[in-house]
């Protein structure tokens, strides 16, 4: 068991399977496909990251460092979590990139799509979680990979 203290971007708390990603997280290229054409695993629609790429990401622990790309991803990630197609949380080795937050936040305040971020976990975090770890946030930012 490993223990990171991250910040709380949205409060909240769960335990999930890790799916992780050692690049950027493009919003717009991994949801594409789900959101238009109504993919209800949510596979991740990014063929630059291969660390994701056709891996489902509904009610994963999203570990990345980052996010990437499109000025849209705020309103993709809020999107998901009014289609209920959002991760279980978001976990960031980095702080996170403030058009990510806001869409965050937004699914967060605006929907009953619960998705809890938290950010600036360090390398540590992200040199130690596996995909298909499981992975537990708690309420003041604590993730604990067991």
């Amino acid at each position: 068991m490993k223990q990171f203290k991250g910040r709380v971007v949205v409060p909240g708390e769960c335990s999930a399977e890790a799916l992780v990603s050692r690049g950027g997280f493009n919003t717009l290229a991994s949801y594409q496909m789900a959101l238009m054409f109504g993919d209800k695993e949510v596979k991740c629609g990014d063929q630059n990251n291969q660390d994701l790429y056709k891996k489902p990401m509904l009610n994963k622990a999203l570990c990345l460092p980052m996010t990437i790309g499109s000025t849209t991803g705020g309103m993709v990630l809020y999107t998901a979590c009014a289609l209920h197609k959002q991760p279980a949380c978001m976990l960031f080795s980095l702080p996170i990139d403030s058009l990510a937050a806001s869409g965050a936040i937004l699914g967060s305040v605006w929907t009953d799509g619960k998705m809890p971020v938290v950010d600036s976990l360090g390398q540590e975090f992200l040199d130690a979680v596996r995909t298909g770890d499981t992975v537990t946030v708690g309420p003041d930012g604590l993730v604990t990979i067991n």
